[in-house]
């Protein structure tokens, strides 16, 4: 693919829109995102709190950790720690400068103020709103589509900012129709290289380091270290170093990571089986971020018929994705590569997404799996073919037909999933 291909540039840019850094499950640091928003606008500690969120949004943020709190969980410990000590300008990472002191200041906050948490009749759709009110005063922050996409601000009952919101998550952001497995395989093999260094580049670093801290310490139900128990091959170790990451960050490690899709499991989940192999078989820094690079642009097309919140577990086209990305490392051709992701999608497409929390590992280690599995299918000549089951004629109609059932299918099981992690 030629610079010069209006192509290159949209996928440059889809990249660069979705390989930013947070740190923490990013559901939570939305939250807190839209509390230090709300409290820079109303200009003194609120003395009464109210969280607006859909449904998709109190499963992710009920049972996991949220970084830099002592171990703190939930919407209200969330909102807290936004108001109390996050700085609105470092977007993800808003609660990344956290000092002992202001945990106990987000303790007392929570013993002494007043916080309410109002469900929306929503249950797939990312939105929040945070309100905070002080005597007379008050303000409100609503973020909707995607993790940091402020639609409207007030203060006092005034719009200070109002953002025309599209049910589309996508809607400011680089048009994603562009993308197809042929496309994506050329501007991986083809772009320069020093294009993709920075984004990939600090994706490996970030990840690989949250990683091998999953699996040095002791995190969450330890997934990546028992995986490596059972067994050190490459196989194994791919699974295990995407699943450690996982554990890590699911259980409250403050360390930043370079997501995907609005996710940090599945940045991780994409790249990190790719950049086991790579290591493993001491392939070159460039083999390994151009495999890296259609990797992440797999996942993004995959998650754009889905959505950013789904009952679809994310870590499933991540795990397919990574799949591919090790094929292409290893040098498959396109027609290997496309049926790697049809033979994994058709195994780990039932995957459900019921929270964000430690077992989050595990579902990884499945979806990783499935992809690796999907592959030696592909190099036999093992395939599953259109018709069986949700696979279509060909890879951009399998694609198609997960984003619809994780996008529509799907939607009474999140209502279910919800209202069983609620009772």
């Amino acid at each position: 693919m030629e610079k010069s291909d209006c192509l290159y540039t949209s996928y440059l840019n889809i990249l660069k829109e979705e390989l930013v850094p947070a740190m923490g499950c990013t559901e939570p640091i939305c939250l807190a995102y839209a509390a230090a928003k709300a409290r820079e606008v109303l200009g003194t500690m609120p003395k009464r709190v109210k969280i607006e969120a859909s449904g998709n949004i109190i499963k992710n943020v009920k049972s996991v950790i949220v970084p830099n709190t002592g171990g703190m969980k939930g919407l209200k410990a969330s909102v807290a720690a936004g108001i109390v000590a996050g700085n609105a300008d470092q977007a993800l990472e808003v609660i990344a400068n956290v000092t002992e002191a202001q945990i106990e200041d987000i303790k007392r906050f929570l013993d002494n103020v007043l916080m309410t948490i109002e469900p929306l009749n929503l249950v797939a759709r990312l939105d929040v709103a945070v309100n905070l009110y002080d005597g007379e005063h008050s303000s409100r922050v609503r973020i909707a589509g995607f993790h940091t996409n402020i639609v409207r601000i007030e203060k006092d009952d005034k719009v200070l900012f109002d953002s025309e919101y599209s049910d589309n998550p996508n809607a400011k952001l680089t048009d994603r129709s562009c993308l197809s497995m042929d496309k994506i395989y050329d501007f991986a093999k083809t772009a320069d290289i020093e294009d993709l260094k920075p984004l990939i580049g600090r994706q490996l670093e970030c990840n690989r380091a949250i990683a091998m801290e999953g699996l040095k310490n002791s995190w969450g139900a330890n997934i990546g270290s028992n995986l490596l128990k059972m067994s050190d091959d490459i196989h194994q170790k791919a699974r295990a170093w995407a699943a450690a990451g996982s554990d890590a960050r699911m259980s409250g490690c403050s360390m930043p990571v370079i997501i995907n899709s609005g996710s940090g499991n599945q940045g991780m989940t994409t790249c990190l089986p790719v950049l086991a192999y790579a290591e493993h078989y001491g392939l070159s820094e460039e083999a390994t971020m151009r495999a890296v690079t259609f990797a992440n642009l797999t996942t993004i097309h995959e998650k754009t018929g889905i959505g950013r919140l789904s009952a679809y577990c994310g870590a499933v086209s991540a795990g397919c994705a990574a799949g591919c990305g090790v094929a292409f490392l290893m040098g498959a051709d396109l027609n290997i590569i496309s049926h790697t992701l049809e033979n994994a999608l058709g195994m780990a497409a039932g995957i459900v997404c019921d929270g964000a929390k430690p077992s989050c590992a595990g579902k990884i280690a499945l979806a990783v799996e499935a992809g690796l599995l999907g592959y030696e299918m592909a190099k036999s000549d093992d395939d599953f073919v259109g018709g069986d089951g949700i696979i279509g004629d060909d890879v951009e109609s399998t694609i198609d037909h997960i984003g619809r059932l994780g996008r529509n299918g799907m939607k009474e099981t999140d209502v279910e999933i919800l209202k069983i992690m609620v009772e």
